[in-house]
């Protein structure tokens, strides 16, 4: 569940919003910069945007998960050697392009690293490269040394938007998320809205903190939030090669209890990844699924991702729909590719908090269906319109509430628990991925 309950009337007040969240933690500077290019896989005029993170003095204490993509990127490949530096004290990250098996990527990786790491004094190695994108073509690296002083030259402590703007590819808005301890503060800045269903961290997520912990804490604490938060939610089912989320702290403030922190970094975990469903490439609605009486949390974490996860469910929440019979069948199908022996007549299903299925059969009325309508209309982020020209309008850039369509199912069959986030099937994300390169 998100810390709050925020509506918003329009964009602009969505963004007042978001500069109070995003006030930089002690100890830290952000500096963006764009420049023209053309990729030389597929020769059109494009735009990038470098942001660059810099510590005022380096750390010893980052933690960073990564993609279990076979295939992944080579910031990927990089960032897991930067696992073993005694110290980190930037991060340089580019939009458009992901740098993925494109030849000569880990030097070009590296050079680009490097070239950051000149202009701020630090080792080649105290610098984390990300990249996201186009899977597939190569970096402008020239282009990108040619603008790094400009992205230096901008660096500034206070906000943190100007990062959640630069990193953001085809999300329809940035996403920053805080949370005071103590005496400091945690904040997270996120990008991501497709090819969103994480194996240990999700897209591209910065989490930064002025509170002093060490780093085995960071790393352990890391581990457990991600596998709560980010790993709990799926708009598409597709596994980025991309996915990286880091954890630096600056030090610049003692830490309080370490319970209280990593509570708070959970809550602002959970938060974002709640905020990347919510932006997904054309979702019109975020589906909650609550898993109960599973014999094992692996059972109920993955038929919750099984449901967020079917193709006819979700375009029935797409188009309002109550075809409840999508959702159990969704839920069977699991079962049965598991060899579970859950007995149907032990299992409980609501929608909208209204039953639907209990006693192994289904349970409704007329009545029922017009409430579950109201319920997935309720939660519908914006309405569908048709395409004028065989082109979809563009959905709202704010997200105006924090609703969701929710979804309760008891196995009747153990004692574990999950939440699991996700979103509907549109008519708009086709046409976003039909045509992403074009």
């Amino acid at each position: 569940m998100p810390s709050t309950d925020l509506t918003f009337a329009d964009r602009s007040s969505h963004r007042a919003w978001l500069a109070t969240q995003a006030i930089l933690p002690a100890g830290f500077r952000v500096g963006t910069c764009r420049f023209e290019f053309t990729p030389r896989e597929a020769p059109k005029p494009s735009r990038m945007t470098l942001t660059l993170l810099a510590l005022e003095r380096p750390t010893a204490d980052f933690a960073a998960v990564f993609t279990r993509n076979a295939f992944p990127g080579a910031p990927i490949l990089v960032g897991r050697a930067r696992l073993a530096e005694p110290a980190l004290g930037a991060i340089i990250i580019n939009n458009k392009i992901s740098n993925v098996c494109a030849p000569g990527g880990v030097a070009d990786a590296e050079r680009v690293a490097g070239a950051a790491a000149a202009l701020l004094g630090l080792p080649p190695t105290a610098v984390l490269p990300c990249s996201t994108g186009v899977i597939g073509w190569g970096l402008p690296v020239d282009a990108m040394l040619q603008a790094l002083p400009e992205a230096v030259a901008a660096l500034r402590p206070g906000s943190a938007l100007p990062m959640a703007e630069g990193i953001v590819t085809t999300d329809l808005y940035p996403k920053v998320r805080r949370a005071t301890v103590g005496q400091g503060s945690i904040i997270g800045i996120a990008k991501g809205a497709g090819m969103v269903e994480p194996n240990l961290a999700t897209m591209l997520v910065y989490l930064l903190t002025d509170l002093a912990v060490p780093r085995e804490a960071l790393r352990a604490m890391l581990q457990r939030v991600v596998a709560d938060s980010f790993n709990t939610i799926s708009v598409d089912s597709d596994t980025s090669t991309s996915d990286t989320v880091a954890l630096l702290s600056s030090g610049a403030v003692p830490a309080p209890d370490l319970t209280a922190f990593e509570a708070a970094l959970r809550q602002v975990c959970r938060d974002l990844a709640e905020d990347v469903v919510r932006n997904g490439e054309g979702v019109r609605h975020v589906i909650r699924v609550r898993l109960s009486g599973a014999p094992s949390a692996e059972l109920a974490r993955g038929l919750g991702k099984a449901i967020v996860n079917a193709p006819l469910f979700k375009c029935a929440v797409a188009g309002n729909d109550p075809n409840v019979g999508r959702l159990v069948q969704a839920i069977g199908k699991h079962l049965g590719a598991r060899g579970e022996t859950i007995d149907a007549s032990r299992v409980r299903a609501s929608m909208g908090g209204i039953e639907i299925f209990s006693g192994g059969v289904f349970r409704l009325d007329p009545t029922k269906e017009a409430a579950l309508i109201a319920h997935l209309r309720g939660a519908e982020l914006y309405a569908s319109a048709a395409p004028q020209d065989g082109v979809f309008s563009a959905p709202i850039d704010y997200p105006p509430h924090e609703r969701c369509v929710d979804i309760e199912v008891d196995l009747g069959a153990g004692s574990h628990a999950a939440t699991v986030l996700g979103g509907d099937l549109t008519h708009e994300y086709v046409s976003e991925n039909a045509d992403y390169r074009s």
